[in-house]
């Protein structure tokens, strides 16, 4: 089953010569757009969300961008001569393990495509968090096998790490030798204070065992779909706030959007550039414990590009008669 090839140029709508920060701005007005919770059409723009995610988290990332250049312009070509056709189930170690079984996913928020040159492996290899002791056991009388654990990674939003869903997952097994196909529906919990690089198991949906052995686990591997407004720093986010330069000179009040509702934030006269403002339990959950992380209001003062004659008078005015100079030690 060939991988269909994805144009993720096309995606942003951004010329391959496009610089990082053009690829961000396409990103950012585009999520804006068909973000599930402002789009009028829900379900259309929950997919479009989903493509404009993936693109951004190739293009969005140099070394990602660089291996997705070295396809070529010709990349369908390019992805089929790699042999880009499927994942594929293998055991670890030991007998267990079919070469010729692919696997397909469809509900998890990236394609095939990115799973097969961006995805970040499709099964565990070796000792670590998500090591199965059990797999790769043999019982030499009987050979009998446990199937090997399976990973994919699924997109998740922050609306969901904060609130939860629960996600339709559909896994189709390809048999590549006889061409039979088998596809099985899942529901999938996302639980509320899942973090990044996070794997959600799914019992008994790996690979199949092998003479009478149990099959292995499948599981999903956590990755934040980017937000247009907010940068995620463990159970923190991040939110820039524009404002002009007599605000911060002043001071003022302003409406700061959160994930869940918006909260009145007053702005200290004589704040400065890059200065962060605490809100305190507006960030992700954190863990099990019923505590939330918090919103850090990251300040950058906007000059006005274009002004007025008479605002360059006031402006001259008021560089005659202050003393203020940043240069002043």
């Amino acid at each position: 089953m060939p991988i269909e090839f994805k144009d993720y140029y096309k995606t942003l709508g951004v010329p391959r010569n496009a610089s990082q920060d053009d690829i961000k701005k396409a990103f950012r007005k585009l999520a804006r757009q068909y973000h599930p919770d402002v789009a009028k059409e829900k379900k259309g723009a929950e997919e479009k969300f989903k493509e404009i995610n993936e693109a951004y988290e190739v293009l969005g990332d140099p070394q990602n961008r660089s291996k997705y250049d070295d396809l070529g312009p010709d990349g369908e070509q390019a992805a089929r001569f790699q042999g880009a056709t499927g994942r594929r189930g293998r055991g670890r170690s030991g007998p267990g393990g079919d070469e010729n079984v692919e696997f397909h996913f469809d509900g998890t928020g990236f394609s095939d495509f990115f799973e097969q040159f961006f995805g970040r492996g499709n099964r565990f290899d070796g000792a670590g968090e998500f090591a199965n002791p059990g797999a790769g056991s043999v019982e030499e009388a009987g050979f009998v096998h446990r199937g090997s654990d399976f990973e994919s990674d699924i997109l998740v939003t922050l609306e969901e790490a904060l609130l939860g869903s629960e996600r339709t997952i559909s896994l189709q097994r390809v048999d590549r030798r006889t061409g039979q196909t088998r596809t099985q529906t899942l529901k999938v919990r996302v639980p509320p204070g899942v973090h990044e690089g996070q794997a959600i198991r799914v019992a008994g949906m790996g690979e199949d065992g092998i003479g009478g052995g149990g099959a292995g686990d499948l599981y999903l591997r956590v990755r934040f779909a980017a937000h247009p407004e907010y940068r995620v720093r463990g159970s923190d986010l991040y939110y820039g706030l524009d404002l002009a330069p007599w605000e911060a000179v002043l001071g003022t009040r302003v409406i700061v959007p959160t994930l869940k509702d918006q909260v009145s934030l007053h702005i200290p006269a004589g704040t400065n550039q890059g200065r962060q403002l605490r809100i305190r339990g507006r960030g992700l959950p954190v863990g099990r414990t019923g505590s939330q992380g918090d919103l850090y209001v990251v300040i950058n003062i906007e000059l006005p590009q274009k002004i007025s004659e008479e605002e360059r008078e006031l402006w001259t005015k008021l560089s005659q008669i202050s003393d203020f100079n940043p240069r002043k030690t």
